[in-house]
């Protein structure tokens, strides 16, 4: 079966596109959707899988920086509101898009021609890195996204400008995400997923889905009987616990 993953920062366009692959190729198994490009080159990366949609602006990383990022057989289609230049170096270098807003009709021929690709079982690597050499800025690196430098955050009436360098780990619930710092707990009501993009991710490791730690910040870490691991963070005496999807993060640690 034929897996599939989406990434894009608009929740009901990602599933308004998986209803209609669904609808137009049944076999095809969605197995994720990323909400920004960090999340989408770590799940392209855990997931391997066949075809990655992938929206070109996206918080983080853009679908350009993401596909440039992929190192196994993943297929890339792009899902795109770009310009006609964009467009043309697609069609002329044979890496497919889906221009925005997705119709039914450009869809199917979408899968058509992937299908055919996956059947010759011959990855467009050569192609597709001739559209992002197009794509990229020139000297072929990308800009680097806004990193976000301080966090306002609550703590009982008051407000604080807390700078990131200072946070030991953000930890969400249903409403808040939790601001921790070696002072104290503050308050935020920004999801995880959007704190992700705007972090720099030689700093923060996502380690839980409700979870990112600073690594300044890190101690060690401990497994426990049952071989699960904790990531210990200085200035704080609990210990975090990494879920199986990041383990492999630490394992030169």
């Amino acid at each position: 079966m034929t897996t599939a993953l989406i990434a894009d920062d608009e929740p009901h366009l990602a599933a308004y596109l998986k209803d209609q692959l669904l609808k137009l190729w049944p076999e095809l198994e969605i197995i994720g959707i990323a909400r920004n490009g960090i999340e989408a080159a770590q799940e392209i990366a855990r997931l391997a899988p066949d075809l990655a949609f992938l929206d070109i602006k996206m918080p983080g990383l853009t679908g350009l920086e993401v596909a440039q990022g992929i190192e196994g057989r993943t297929q890339v289609v792009f899902v795109t509101a770009y310009d006609d230049y964009a467009v043309q170096a697609f069609e002329h270098e044979a890496v497919d898009y889906v221009l925005k807003p997705v119709k039914s009709d450009r869809l199917a021929r979408t899968i058509e021609r992937v299908r055919r690709a996956l059947a010759q079982q011959e990855p467009e690597t050569a192609q597709l890195a001739a559209v992002l050499r197009k794509l990229m800025p020139a000297g072929g690196a990308a800009p680097e996204p806004a990193r976000l430098r301080y966090v306002r955050a609550s703590q009982g009436e008051l407000m604080h400008q807390v700078p990131v360098g200072e946070v030991l780990f953000f930890r969400s619930d249903e409403k808040y995400t939790s601001v921790q710092t070696a002072g104290g707990e503050h308050l935020i009501r920004t999801p995880i997923s959007e704190l992700a993009a705007q972090l720099d991710p030689q700093q923060f490791w996502q380690i839980h889905r409700s979870t990112i730690i600073n690594l300044d910040h890190v101690t060690g870490t401990r497994r426990d009987e049952l071989s699960r691991l904790y990531v210990r963070i200085r200035g704080w005496t609990g210990e975090l616990p990494v879920s199986r999807a990041y383990v492999h993060l630490f394992k030169s640690m």
